[in-house]
């Protein structure tokens, strides 16, 4: 998955930007000609409650918020409902992802409205849910105008959207993965030894380090390995073994476990 600037489709429906800039369905519909521009910057972010109660206004009347200092616009989440409010103009959930809670308002639409005056498609309370919709604020209150609120059928969902946004948070905080291998790389040298490690083995003999490369590469315990059985495996005497031992115990790249001769590699 690429979390650039847009966001990839989901077999979940968290679809994002790569089609159509990440617009729902009737989300442009009461847009003016002059609105244009604005929409069209519009993407569709996976976030959780928490992220949208910490969003911020890059500046002052702003009608976009910033999540990670990345300019966001349409969203989705999931929760549980925990109460339904009906007005005559809209309807208003509260919903509770387990990091917090959040209004979602929804606009009644009359001719959806059955005899009784109820959406026969609405969720109920304590239902889970998919929202999509727009951060807002109203007297200084947070909600989000919901362009669709649908029951959640499968529950592989929940535990979907969650990694989802966390892996959009991690790519807009530390970089894409890619990113991270090669701000990484100067910490490890081609073998996979940590920085820590090279420097200390960087003025060892070459039986030491072969001591050592035998001890790294052996299947790790907590015993660790006998020198005889070092000496086996890297064709080597006993009594240079044993000097290549105390070596790398000087430098701190090894310790004794059950007894002198019994050695295991430091976790660097």
């Amino acid at each position: 998955m690429d979390y650039g600037n847009q966001y990839s489709t989901t077999s979940y429906g968290a679809g994002g930007g790569q089609n159509g800039g990440g617009f729902m369905p009737g989300s442009q519909s009461d847009s003016a000609a002059g609105q244009k521009g604005k929409y069209g910057k519009d993407t569709l972010r996976p976030v959780t409650v928490k992220q949208l109660l910490d969003a911020h206004h890059p500046y002052p009347d702003a009608e976009h918020f910033m999540i990670d200092d990345q300019e966001t616009t349409q969203v989705t989440f999931v929760g549980q409902v925990r109460n339904i409010s009906q007005q005559t103009t809209n309807v208003t959930y509260k919903v509770d992802d387990g990091t917090g809670v959040v209004e979602v308002k929804v606009w009644v639409d009359s001719e959806v409205m059955n005899e009784d005056g109820q959406d026969p498609k609405k969720v109920t309370e304590q239902a889970y849910v998919r929202v999509f919709g727009r951060l807002k604020v109203f007297g200084n209150k947070r909600h989000v105008g919901a362009n669709v609120i649908r029951p959640i059928r499968d529950f592989n969902e929940i535990s979907y959207h969650l990694l989802e946004a966390t892996v959009v948070h991690l790519q807009a905080t530390r970089g894409a993965p890619g990113d991270a291998k090669a701000a990484t790389n100067g910490a490890s040298n081609t073998n996979g030894m940590s920085a820590t490690a090279a420097a200390q083995l960087a003025g060892i003999t070459p039986s030491a380090r072969k001591v050592y490369e035998c001890l790294r590469n052996s299947p790790q315990t907590n015993e660790g390995l006998h020198m005889q059985d070092i000496a086996l495996q890297v064709n080597m005497d006993i009594s240079a073994v044993m000097k290549a031992g105390d070596e790398l115990s000087g430098v701190g790249a090894i310790y004794t476990t059950i007894d002198d001769h019994t050695w295991a590699i430091m976790d660097m």
